[in-house]
């Protein structure tokens, strides 16, 4: 009597990027191979199916556990500009799991992607790389910085792509929690032209350029280059944005700028804004609470006496 048996091996003449549903991780193996191919459509079609696959953390795993990294970091320079940009899409993809973000990091793939952002024309693309960034200097901004990301992001934010502007500015929010990071967004004269884009026609762009001088203002230096370039009015200004992240964004840098003498002099005035804001309501508890606590540290820190 004849006995079925499921297979584990792939059945003859099927293509594997084309069942990545079906066998999961088990298709990396073979995937990483056809990374490596000479044909340029065979890398197409493997880069198009780990996309796919890099949505399951566990294919995550298996990919790192097999060096497929190592595989994108060549192909962010093959000479074919669609297999670059699917190389970063599926970075982006992998670097929106946390673990894949630092092994991301750990493959010394960030000074790779910030100096693509240089040398890419595409808007679409420089867009994914700086999404990806994102993710990644989350987790760690070290070796961005020692890669100049901070110098990019700037040149970044002057671009008349609005999304671009935005996702800049969110980058450099990231890179601004380290300290070093701070004292890299003082240094290179980054703070005025983040002054300048809480005055951006875009509201993402103004809560973007609102939070990372939210942290870049934590230190001395920070605050002093934003108060002389004349942060506070557009930061009051935001208070009253229809984002929730902007008028919380906003509240917060406002404090830091009210740490210094000079700041809170200024702010003095404007105590009963945040008093309103302490007690207003939203339909979001968690939101209400947020805002409410915000303005209240604010307060405080407005009439801090010496």
């Amino acid at each position: 009597v004849a006995h079925s048996q499921n297979s584990m091996e792939f059945p003859v003449n099927i293509n594997t990027t084309q069942i990545t549903t079906a066998y999961g991780h088990r298709a990396l193996p073979k995937l990483k191979e056809e990374l490596q191919s000479e044909d340029l459509q065979t890398r197409q079609k493997a880069l198009m199916a780990l996309c796919d696959l890099m949505h399951d953390p566990e294919c995550i795993y298996k990919a790192m556990s097999i060096g497929c990294m190592e595989n994108l970091k060549v192909l962010l320079k093959d000479s074919n500009s669609m297999v670059r940009i699917k190389t970063t899409e599926v970075l982006f993809i992998t670097a929106s799991h946390s673990v894949g973000a630092q092994e991301i990091i750990s493959k010394g793939l960030i000074s790779p992607l910030v100096w693509k952002l240089q040398v890419e024309r595409e808007e679409e693309f420089q867009e994914l790389i700086l999404d990806t960034l994102v993710l990644c200097l989350r987790e760690d901004a070290t070796e961005a910085l020692g890669s100049n990301v901070v110098l990019v992001l700037k040149q970044k934010l002057l671009s008349v792509n609005e999304n671009i502007r935005s996702k800049a500015a969110h980058a450099l929010l990231n890179v601004s929690i380290s300290r070093e990071g701070k004292k890299q967004v003082c240094k290179f004269d980054v703070i005025p032209i983040l002054v300048h884009l809480l005055k951006d026609p875009v509201e993402h762009v103004k809560s973007n350029a609102a939070g990372a001088l939210m942290f870049a203002t934590v230190i001395t230096e920070g605050k002093y280059a934003a108060l002389e370039a004349q942060a506070i009015s557009p930061l009051l200004e935001l208070l009253h944005s229809p984002m929730t992240v902007a008028r919380l964004n906003a509240t917060k840098a406002l404090t830091m700028l009210a740490e210094a003498p000079e700041g809170r002099k200024v702010l003095q005035v404007h105590v009963p804004t945040f008093r309103a804001m302490e007690v207003e309501s939203h339909e979001k508890p968690q939101v209400a609470e947020a805002l409410q606590r915000a303005a209240r540290i604010a307060v405080s820190v407005i009439e801090f006496k010496p």
